[in-house]
């Protein structure tokens, strides 16, 4: 298929080696992290999409290599996709406030358009979302919003909070961090000093809806029919994710085939930056080849096409 005419597109890259992109997200310009395995057609894409306060780098870990899903991913046979949601990256400029969770949907549905027009995909698109961007996962999901798509696979946020929604923004110093990371023991040497290439901002808009997210969830879950995945750091202190509460987490999903949960030993919140991110990716990577397996031995017309 035909690239970008886009100088960022035109830049030629060692495969593997993510590059910087843009797509329309129905009319805002959304950058993105792009790496392609070497050689021919993606075995399928993983589009990452970050939680809030990050960017897409947030899947590219700097203090080690080896903790990369942008280098793992494409040494598998996949292309990696990490999106900078709307608010962060290229389109602060355009809405600096952001944008409410029903508007990311749409945007990041239209974003995941373009790139499949002009980017081979492969057997289709597995999106793998953290914190803010598995609730956007989960709706851009719903009503088979995404053409193609395999499966989710979301770690960082379930359907209970483990503080009340409306002080979320207002937590900050020691609390706020030990949310966020848990231990610091979990993330390698040069982490924090890399910081600045990962952390962001968070929009004021993306705040708006935090109340509404378990009624979201609801009225969204029995409308998402592909295998799902759910992932929670021994240290997760965002949610509540006792057996009790990840059992009801399940119930919800009535349409999806298959649902799983999981936990993470030796991980906090930000799962992708910590020792524990290979470990991660590739248990994610590994949901992802049960989906393809699935899609391949469904019936020709429960196929995804």
């Amino acid at each position: 298929m035909a690239r970008s005419s886009t100088p960022q597109d035109a830049r030629p890259s060692a495969a593997g080696t993510p590059r910087r992109i843009a797509l329309d997200g129905a009319g805002v310009r959304l950058s993105a992290l792009l790496a392609e395995p070497s050689g021919g057609t993606p075995r399928a894409a993983v589009v990452a999409l970050h939680g809030s306060g990050m960017n897409a780098a947030y899947f590219h870990a700097r203090a080690d290599p080896r903790l990369s899903l942008l280098t793992l991913g494409p040494r598998l046979g996949y292309t990696v996709l990490a999106l900078d949601r709307p608010g962060y990256g290229r389109s602060a400029t355009a809405v600096p406030d952001g944008q409410r969770l029903a508007e990311q949907t749409r945007t990041v549905r239209a974003a995941l358009g373009d790139f499949a027009a002009r980017h081979a995909t492969g057997a289709g698109t597995f999106l793998l979302a953290h914190s803010f961007g598995g609730k956007v996962a989960l709706t851009a999901a719903a009503d088979d919003g995404v053409p193609g798509l395999l499966g989710v696979d979301v770690s960082g946020c379930g359907h209970e909070y483990a503080v009340a929604p409306r002080t979320v923004s207002d937590l900050d110093g020691p609390e706020r961090r030990r949310r966020n990371w848990g231990p610091l023991r979990l993330y390698p040497p040069g982490t924090f000093a890399a910081g600045g290439s990962f952390v962001a901002a968070v929009p004021p808009r993306e705040y708006a809806d935090l109340e509404d997210w378990p009624r979201v969830l609801d009225a969204a879950a029995p409308r998402i029919r592909v295998p799902l995945r759910f992932t929670f750091a021994e240290h997760e202190a965002w949610w509540r994710h006792d057996d009790n509460r990840l059992r009801s987490l399940k119930t919800r999903f009535t349409a999806a085939p298959r649902v799983v949960v999981d936990r993470q030993a030796d991980a906090g919140h930000n799962i992708s930056l910590g020792w524990a991110a290979r470990s991660y990716h590739l248990s994610a990577l590994a949901f992802l080849e049960d989906c393809l397996v699935s899609d391949e031995a469904a019936p020709p017309r429960a196929r995804v096409s």
